[in-house]
């Protein structure tokens, strides 16, 4: 038990140092590629989306294939050389001469990026059942502390050079694996370890794989579509906020800043008492519901500051995430979390591939000249109506295994809890 708590500690600082690397270049990323393509903005924005586009398709590619190894060989050789690549890849887009460089460097991270995959089967190899919710909260912990530190270290870094972000990136992640060389343990018990197969290795193979688990598939669908109406934030935040509400780049950025402690906040600090006092069940109702009723605020927001009222109560809906991937790592065997894990991280990189061109579509044609009603909220009614899909998708998943689940069952065992 003692070495539980390092390790956790461990990929805790990896998963944030992932996020905080991405948040370090997302200040001067766009102003990066237009020096690339000569100062033309309409082509440096066209290049954005697709570079966004090309690094989640490669997590979506590579993450099962990363979760399967990482079922055969163990988790820690596959999180060190992920990072390691990571660390390196950094240096690579600081250093890249051309555009075509910088695009490699992006495919690379994109690869790199899903060792997402290992690192949440790592905490489900060393977290007991009960506690697997509480702990998958602090992936989102490590989101929100990196967004929080990412965006404004990177805003002033670039001050002093457009590179200096992804310098100091590379600095940070390459520290973190030679830390983690020395002391990360193994979590994946040799027993517990399964033949390395291509058929699991793929996205699609990977994810139809999932049909062996029938309780599973609905949980599957409801992260989903709960992810997919979640893309509306990153997608459409900065063009609603500076549309409706006239924000400038410093109010933006301290509403996402806000953004970022009230996740930290929730996922690291409230998930654990919610879902011990509700459920794992409940929490994922609670959280689906709230959610929906929270993007319906958002569309309707007269005001901006109306926006902070939604980020202070729509952040509980953030336990619907851990509290899903809990109740679906429980229905797993152990020699499979990695493949169960890299299926998720997939979907998540498809809604990432999907979800920001639709809400971006929503957002532009429903503020134009062409829309039959001037509606700048339309993606995050969309939004809640993906939220309200995953919820309805939640309840028929769940019936008739709810007092498994129960922690009051959990003490009291019955024959129905069997």
């Amino acid at each position: 038990m003692s070495a539980r708590r390092p390790a956790l500690g461990f990929i805790f600082v990896t998963l944030a140092l992932d996020i905080i690397g991405i948040g370090l270049i997302v200040p001067i990323l766009p102003k990066l590629i237009e020096q690339y393509q000569g100062g033309d903005v309409t082509a440096a924005s066209t290049t954005y989306g697709l570079l966004h586009s090309t690094y989640a398709l490669m997590q979506f590619l590579f993450a099962p294939l990363i979760g399967s190894l990482s079922d055969r060989f163990g988790r820690r050789p596959v999180i060190l050389i992920s990072l390691l690549g990571s660390g390196l890849d950094y240096l690579l887009i600081a250093f890249a001469p051309t555009l075509s460089w910088f695009v490699v460097g992006r495919i690379i991270a994109g690869l790199t990026g899903a060792n997402f995959a290992a690192a949440t089967a790592y905490i489900a190899d060393i977290s007991p059942p009960e506690k697997r919710a509480a702990n998958f909260g602090l992936i989102g912990a490590a989101f929100g502390l990196g967004f929080i530190i990412g965006p404004a270290l990177g805003g002033l870094l670039g001050t002093y050079g457009m590179k200096v972000p992804f310098l100091a990136a590379g600095a940070l992640t390459l520290l973190n694996w030679l830390y983690g060389l020395f002391v990360l343990p193994e979590s994946l018990a040799r027993e517990n370890r399964r033949t390395f197969s291509w058929a699991r290795s793929n996205p699609v193979s990977s994810l139809l794989a999932l049909r062996r688990f029938p309780s599973v598939i609905g949980l599957v669908a409801t992260s989903f579509f709960f992810t997919l109406g979640h893309q509306v934030y990153p997608a459409i935040w900065v063009l609603y906020t500076s549309y409706r509400y006239g924000w400038d780049t410093r109010a933006t950025g301290l509403s996402l800043a806000f953004v970022g402690v009230m996740a930290a906040i929730v996922q690291g600090g409230l998930t654990k008492p919610i879902v011990k006092r509700l459920g794992e069940v409940k929490t994922t109702l609670f959280g689906l519901l709230l959610g929906c009723l929270i993007y319906v605020c958002y569309g309707f927001a007269s005001q901006g500051w109306m926006l902070y009222a939604c980020i202070l109560v729509g952040s509980l809906s953030g336990v619907a995430g851990p509290a899903v991937q809990g109740l679906m790592s429980r229905n797993v065997a152990p020699d499979e979390q990695g493949g169960l894990m890299g299926s998720l991280t997939s979907l998540t990189s498809v809604a990432g591939i999907l979800g920001p061109p639709l809400c971006t579509t929503l957002f532009g044609y429903f503020v134009s000249d062409k829309a039959p009603v001037h509606l700048p909220g339309a993606a995050f009614f969309m939004s809640a109506v993906l939220t309200l899909l995953a919820l309805v998708l939640a309840i028929r998943a769940l019936r008739g295994v709810t007092p498994h689940f129960e922690p009051a069952r959990e003490s009291s065992p019955t024959p129905s809890s069997h």
